[in-house]
């Protein structure tokens, strides 16, 4: 998140430093992009004709793992910075939007957009992401099925 010039990462960003520059014990935990995240991205163009999908890679993960890794560290020792913890796959957001649509029924056509800026050309050289650090957990097929049953639908 220290290499993307997104305001929200810049203020968490800001918010590690201060932790770490203070005289109290801490632990941080960083994680990819949520599931519910992706799903909200899309879900705010359901009345749209078409699926706009910034062309960008994503590494979603499941927000009941990162609750279980944040459990365990809030009973263990401070650790400083742990290893940050990423979703089990690296996905194009197109195809992660594909998914969705399929998963909701929606027929509009999934649009992939190159959108323009330091922000999203950050996002296409992939500071995003963690290729190399696969935490498991569900993928976003897995987790949109959940969901489904969860909602009935």
């Amino acid at each position: 998140m220290d290499r993307i010039p997104l305001p929200y990462y810049r203020a968490k960003h800001a918010a590690e430093q201060l932790v770490e520059s203070g005289p109290v014990p801490r632990t941080t935990l960083r994680a990819s992009q949520f599931h519910q995240l992706v799903v909200g991205m899309l879900a705010a163009q359901r009345f749209s004709p078409v699926l706009l999908a910034p062309d960008i890679r994503l590494q979603p993960v499941d927000t009941r793992q990162v609750a279980d890794r944040l459990a365990a560290l809030a009973v263990s020792a401070p650790a400083g910075r742990v290893a940050d913890l990423a979703g089990p796959e690296v996905r194009e957001l197109p195809d992660l939007a594909r998914a969705w649509r399929a998963s909701t029924g929606s027929r509009g056509p999934v649009v992939p957009v190159r959108l323009p800026g330091r922000t999203f050309a950050a996002y296409r050289a992939g500071h995003q992401l963690a290729p190399d650090l696969r935490s498991g957990g569900r993928t976003f097929e897995e987790f949109l099925a959940a969901t489904a049953v969860r909602s009935g639908g």
